[in-house]
């Protein structure tokens, strides 16, 4: 079947989001040095005076990967989205199913709180179901690699739940944990980040064998002088 526009423009969101999502992994990780070394600081603290220096050169670091990766992460997710719902119609059409969810319901269960806990999961196995050519009547069964994305995810959504309510709590100690838990969930966002290209890499394949084969596909042409 001949690819539609809709269909290369979910490869090309894919090939967006890829690039994004590697730059937040990146970003996320950096960001979770820069707090280990806060965490540092602020345990030599106890005992010792700290130079201001390397605190100030830490909250430089802290808050600048903090809000460049916040950033990142929002245009990567925008972008993953949209892949999202332009591949839940191409799988559709591909097996020439109504989709389990419209795109509307897609967009709202990632951003509804509450709902992101479950709607981005399910979306993801729905899409690998539909994909894969399974019946539609079946109820979908994730592979390893959607269960590892899912159980991740809903993690990254509650360490951050998590480190925003500790930041209301004062003390050195509240504040030496909170660090701890912000080092917890930029880990698990770069997980997240990691896992997330490879399954829009594999859902993608999956659904555009042809952008695969065609670079395998052999011609024969009669070689002058040759035989039949």
């Amino acid at each position: 079947m001949a690819a539609t526009p809709a269909d290369e423009q979910m490869r090309t969101l894919a090939a967006v989001a890829i690039p994004l999502l590697g730059l937040t992994a990146i970003l996320t990780l950096v960001t979770a040095g820069a707090e280990a070394w806060r965490y540092a600081l602020l345990l030599a603290s106890r005992s010792d005076a700290v130079p201001a220096g390397p605190l100030h050169a830490s909250d430089v670091l802290v808050v600048t990967g903090g809000v460049v990766s916040l950033l990142s992460a929002v245009l990567a997710g925008a972008v993953t989205l949209g892949w999202l719902v332009q591949a839940h119609a191409a799988a559709a059409r591909a097996a020439a199913v109504t989709p389990a969810r419209p795109g509307w319901q897609l967009v709202v269960g990632a951003l509804v709180p509450g709902l992101n806990l479950v709607v981005p999961g399910a979306a993801l196995a729905e899409l690998e179901h539909t994909t894969l050519g399974q019946h539609p009547d079946h109820r979908p069964r994730p592979s390893r690699l959607v269960i590892g994305w899912w159980v991740m995810w809903v993690l990254g959504l509650g360490l951050a739940g998590v480190a925003m309510l500790w930041s209301l709590r004062s003390g050195v100690q509240a504040r030496a944990d909170g660090v701890l838990l912000h080092v917890a969930t930029d880990l698990v966002a770069g997980a997240v980040a990691i896992i997330t290209i490879v399954v829009v890499r594999r859902l993608t394949r999956l659904l555009s064998p042809g952008t695969l084969t065609r670079a395998r596909r052999m011609v024969v042409v009669r070689v002058p002088g040759g035989t039949r």
